[in-house]
């Protein structure tokens, strides 16, 4: 890619960031789109919000990857011929790097696509992966998730897994989520299949507080959003007048996160002006958290066939893997 095109692409990007933003903090309620949530210092605290105590889907997750790693693989293999495993979101690659060291170790001919927004996701994979797992076939994809699906279909022909981990799915409202699950399926051919990672439904207190950590991480994450649009859309936010809440109702399942302007004020971003009462919020995120029944239901409406479904110790968190 030339330095014109990466100028070009770079502009379209702060563009599309910029729209985004204007068109959530001017619609009723106040939002933010969370993917936006992922610079690279956003990145680096969402590691630490990985490492904290109260945060478990992390570790729930993990826990499936290196412990069952064996019957991961082996439910995702298909006719045992080769693949293209293409991983939405893939952040670091800590638990996939389970699966792929071990596909690595059992002669499997694959090749591993990460999919990631912030181009200092793929950057970072694309430079270290090769180093830790000699042999690996990588190519990474910067982009939104079906853009860079349809790169990966022109880029090969082989069946397809997709893995979309860390219960991301929770990310959306069910019938967006649905939606997005409809739009993937789309994507794939008949015989590919799909390794989802979901959070299940257990005490509220649990939930809570993974999404209202003590030490404030959450608060932190969240707030980084605001400095990101500062630092790239030439805005004015002063997070000093923000706070962070959080909300769960066991019956539904959303987990929601807010920030809560404490004082009226107005806020500039380019050349538009955005006014804050006091005590309004702006949504920031839903975590989502099903049933197992409710999983399935999700599978079947978005024309997959659910195959095989583990859990980690608690059953607080399963990977599915569904076939489309």
């Amino acid at each position: 890619m030339n330095t014109a095109t990466l100028t070009e692409t770079t502009d379209a990007k702060t563009a599309q960031f910029y729209s985004d933003v204007i068109d959530g903090l001017k619609s009723t309620p106040k939002r933010l789109q969370s993917k936006y949530f992922y610079d690279a210092n956003g990145d680096k605290i969402f590691q630490e919000l990985m490492n904290c105590e109260e945060y478990y889907p992390t570790n729930c997750e993990l826990e499936i990857f290196s412990k069952k790693t064996a019957e991961l693989a082996a439910a995702i293999a298909g006719d045992g011929g080769p693949f293209d495993l293409i991983e939405l979101g893939a952040g670091d690659a800590m638990k996939s790097a389970y699966l792929l060291r071990y596909l690595l170790e059992q002669g499997v001919d694959f090749t591993y696509m990460p999919i990631d927004i912030s181009d200092n996701v793929i950057c970072y994979l694309n430079e270290t992966l090769p180093q830790t797992l000699p042999g690996l076939q990588i190519i990474g994809l910067n982009g939104e998730y079906f853009n860079m699906l349809e790169e990966a279909e022109r880029l090969s022909t082989r069946r397809k897994v997709v893995m979309f981990l860390g219960s991301n799915v929770g990310n959306m409202p069910v019938p967006e989520a649905i939606g997005f699950i409809k739009e993937l399926n789309r994507h794939l051919s008949p015989g590919d299949m799909l390794l989802i990672g979901i959070d299940l439904k257990k005490s509220p207190k649990t939930v809570l507080a993974a999404y209202n950590d003590k030490e404030g991480i959450t608060k932190r994450f969240n707030l980084n959003l605001l400095l990101r649009i500062n630092k790239e859309l030439n805005a004015n936010f002063n997070v000093e007048h923000f706070d962070h809440y959080a909300t769960y109702d066991p019956e539904t399942g959303a987990c929601k996160s807010y920030l809560v302007s404490t004082e009226a004020q107005t806020v500039h971003i380019g050349n538009e002006v955005i006014r804050f009462e006091k005590d309004e919020y702006i949504f920031m995120e839903i975590s989502q958290k099903f049933t197992i029944a409710e999983t399935e239901q999700m599978a079947l409406e978005a024309n997959f066939t659910p195959v095989r479904e583990l859990f980690d110790s608690k059953k607080w968190f399963m990977d599915a893997v569904w076939l489309a």
